[in-house]
C-alpha cells in the first residue's frame, strides 16, 4: 500500500509516477480530494474533542467556585454529540479511502525506465550459448516421448490442465529438489507451507482486492488457492516486530500455484507455458530497507546462476515503468531460450517491493527505540513447468527423446 501521508504532502510527484504506471489521472484526482476531505474533517473532529476537553476541565472549577454550570454542561454535551456524528464521518472517509488506496498499485523506482507496455523493456545481459541441432528442433508438446498428456489433462480437470507421466514426472519432481537445494545453498531457509490462504493474507501482497477475478476461491470458506507462495511466505510474518538482527530474512519454498489467467484468453493456449496449475520454487526476502537493493541483486544472482548450472541460456530484463506488476517498485525478468518457438520467454521474475507489501502487512522491525516499515522482495527460482519446457526444448534429441542435465542425473 503506497503511503497516504507521502501523497498528500506530495501529491504531484506520486501521481506523475503512478501515471507511468497505468494509474487512470481520474482516480488520482478523487484519490487527492477524498484524501483532503479526510484530512480537513479529521483536523475539525480534533479541534472538536480538544475544545471538549478544555470545557472538561473548566467543568470541574465552575463547580468548585459555585457558578452557574447549566450552560457550560449544555456546550459540552453540544461538542459531544459534534464529535459523535464527526467520528462516523471520518470513519466513512476513511474507510472510503482506505478502498480505493488497496487498489493502488507501487510507486516504481527512477532507476525504472518509462513505457507502456513488455515491447519497452530493456534487455541488459544475455548469458549463456543458445544451442545447435543439426536438425530442425521442435516445440516441447512436438516431441515424441509421452511426457505430457494434454488430453487426460483436460479430462480430469478443464483446458489448461496436463498430466505428465514417466521420466517427464521425475524429471519434474527432480527440479524441484534441485532447485530448493540450490537456493539452500545460498542461504536460503526452506519452508513447506499452505497451498491456501485467506482474504487477510492474500491483502496483505496486494492480491486482493484488486485482483480476485484472477483467483480460486474455496465456496463457503474465507480460503483462497494461492497464486504464488510470495503469499504464503511473505506472510508468515503478518503483523510482526522482527529484531533487527534476525534480518535478512531470506526464505524458499515450493508450492503449486493456481491461477484462473483471466486476462489471458487465447495467449500460449497450448503447452505448459501457460496453466491454471503450475508448480514453483520461490524466493522470498524481508529485509532492513538499505539493503533491500543488495538482496536484490542476490535474488536476481540466484536464479541467473541456477539457470546457468542447467546449461540453459537467457538473458536478464528490466521491466519498464507500465510492465511492471502491482506490488513491484523494480523488476528484473530472467527469460530462457526456447530453441523450438525460436525466441526467450519469462522463466522467473524478481521484484523489490520496497516498504510496499509490509505497509498492508504490517510488517515491521525494530530500529533503535523505533518501528520501521521493513522491505520485501520476491523471485521465481524458477517456474518449474517452464524449466522443463526449456529442458526439453534446449536438450532434446532428433528421435524425440531428451538429454539430461549433469546436475540433475543424481536427482533422477
Amino acid at each position: 500500500m503506497i503511503d497516504i501521508k507521502l501523497l498528500q504532502n506530495d501529491f504531484d510527484t506520486v501521481a506523475a509516477s503512478l501515471i507511468k504506471k497505468g494509474v487512470d489521472a481520474e482516480i488520482l484526482n478523487n484519490l487527492k480530494s477524498l484524501s483532503e476531505n479526510t484530512k480537513t474533517k479529521r483536523q475539525e473532529m480534533e479541534d472538536v474533542t480538544a475544545s471538549q476537553n478544555r470545557l472538561s476541565k473548566e467543568f470541574g472549577r465552575y463547580k468548585k467556585e459555585g457558578l452557574d454550570i447549566a450552560s457550560l454542561q449544555n456546550e459540552i454535551n453540544g461538542l459531544k454529540l459534534k464529535k459523535q456524528e464527526l467520528e462516523e464521518e471520518v470513519k466513512v472517509l476513511e474507510d472510503n479511502l482506505s478502498s480505493i488506496i488497496l487498489g493502488i498499485p507501487n510507486i516504481p523506482d527512477d532507476t525504472v525506465p518509462i513505457g507502456l507496455d513488455e515491447s519497452e523493456n530493456v534487455v541488459l545481459r544475455q548469458i549463456g550459448e543458445k544451442p545447435k541441432f543439426d536438425f530442425e528442433p521442435k516445440e516441447h508438446w512436438d516431441l515424441n516421448n509421452g511426457w505430457l498428456d494434454f488430453e487426460r489433462g483436460v479430462k480430469l480437470a478443464k483446458s489448461r490442465f496436463s498430466a505428465i507421466k514417466g521420466q517427464g514426472a521425475r524429471l519434474e519432481r527432480a527440479l524441484i529438489n534441485y532447485m530448493l537445494d540450490f537456493n539452500r545453498s545460498r542461504g536460503f531457509e526452506e519452508w513447506y507451507v499452505p497451498f491456501m490462504a485467506n482474504t487477510n493474507t492474500l491483502q496483505g501482497t496486494g492480491q486482493l482486492p484488486k485482483f480476485e477475478e484472477d483467483l480460486f476461491k474455496i465456496e463457503g470458506e474465507d480460503l483462497y488457492l494461492i497464486p504464488t507462495a510470495e503469499v504464503s511466505l511473505t506472510n508468515l510474518y503478518n503483523d510482526e516486530i522482527l529484531p533487527i538482527e534476525e534480518l535478512p530474512l531470506l526464505m524458499t519454498s515450493y508450492t503449486p500455484c493456481f491461477r484462473k489467467e483471466a486476462g489471458s484468453a487465447g495467449r500460449d493456449t497450448r503447452g505448459l507455458i501457460r496453466q491454471h496449475q503450475f508448480d514453483k520454487v520461490e524466493m522470498v526476502a524481508i529485509t532492513k530497507q538499505e539493503e533491500s537493493d543488495e538482496i536484490f541483486e542476490k535474488m536476481v544472482s540466484c536464479a541467473s546462476d541456477l539457470l546457468t548450472s542447467l546449461g540453459l541460456a537467457h538473458q536478464k530484463v528490466m521491466l519498464c515503468s507500465g510492465d511492471l506488476g502491482f506490488s513491484a517498485a523494480k523488476t528484473i525478468d530472467l527469460e530462457v531460450w526456447l530453441p523450438g518457438q525460436g525466441k526467450y520467454r519469462e522463466i522467473s521474475s524478481i521484484s523489490n517491493t520496497r516498504d510496499f507489501q509490509a505497509r498492508r502487512a504490517k510488517i515491521r522491525y525494530k530500529d533503535g527505540k523505533k518501528n520501521t516499515l521493513a522491505h520485501t522482495l520476491n523471485g521465481s527460482s524458477l517456474a518449474v513447468g517452464r524449466t522443463l519446457v526449456a529442458i526439453m526444448e534446449n536438450y532434446q534429441q532428433e528421435d524425440g527423446s531428451v538429454k539430461i542435465p549433469a546436475v540433475l542425473e543424481k536427482y533422477m
